[in-house]
């Protein structure tokens, strides 16, 4: 069976759309299209018409959301909700990425809402999921793991579920420097094709997230069990991102 890879790029708080324009510009002309590997895109709210204009013909480039509301409309001020995202370009959404947990208190029941809002509106959802240093230290992290799964995902049909990808992100890998090994990560990852199995995924999309870099790439992508990777800095810089997202291709 050929290995399906996705590649995915979180902006976070970075790239306005003038930039993300010529961003898209540099990484296009540096990234050919790769048979069975895809790449994705997450930029600011402000950044996101933008950057789907930019793609908006290649179908292995995908742009999506770093977050939405549940509610498709109303007296939300600051909110982005589902279909808005979708009009704007929108293909998919991240989902309880650990920045909006921890530092915004999104909780379990929140990211229940939200995916669930994403395939509503005909987002592909990637679910973030991850335990801190803490939780890792005491031995908690499948725990961890699986109670941010049953809070998103419980009780949703297992078509539903296929639509979902998960990016595992171990809190302390992220902007640290620090990383999973290839092994640790392929574990988590296990465990969490586990779950879903249970509940009638027979294939899983599943990314590792956490200080990826083109130093590690390599190592992390020999690990079968990673299906791609979710990136934050190594994503801002188009040549750079580009020679991420070739790593291996032929």
């Amino acid at each position: 069976m050929t290995r399906e890879l996705r590649f995915a790029a979180n902006w976070k708080l970075h790239l306005g759309p003038v930039e993300a324009r010529t961003y898209m510009q540099t990484f296009r002309a540096r990234y050919r299209r790769h048979e069975h590997r895809d790449v994705w895109f997450f930029p600011p709210a402000v950044s996101l018409e933008a950057a789907a204009q930019a793609v908006r013909e290649r179908d292995d480039l995908w742009v999506g959301a770093q977050d939405i509301y549940w509610e498709p409309k109303g007296a939300f001020t600051g909110a982005v909700s589902a279909p808005l995202a979708a009009e704007a370009g929108a293909k998919a959404t991240l989902v309880g990425h650990s920045e909006r947990r921890h530092i915004f208190g999104e909780t379990d029941d929140d990211t229940r809402k939200k995916v669930a809002a994403a395939l509503a509106a005909g987002l592909a959802p990637v679910l973030c999921v991850g335990e801190t240093l803490a939780e890792r230290e005491s031995g908690h992290t499948q725990a961890v793991v699986n109670r941010q799964l049953a809070g998103a995902l419980g009780g949703m049909d297992g078509a539903k579920l296929a639509q979902v990808t998960i990016a595992y992100e171990p809190v302390w890998a992220i902007g640290t420097g620090r990383n999973a090994t290839p092994q640790d990560a392929a574990a988590i990852h296990r465990e969490i094709r586990a779950w879903l199995a249970a509940r009638g995924v027979a294939r899983a999309r599943v990314l590792y997230g956490g200080s990826v870099s083109l130093k590690n790439i390599a190592a992390l992508l020999a690990e079968p069990e990673l299906d791609g990777v979710l990136v934050g800095g190594a994503s801002l810089d188009p040549a750079t991102w580009a020679e991420l997202v070739q790593t291996g291709a032929t």
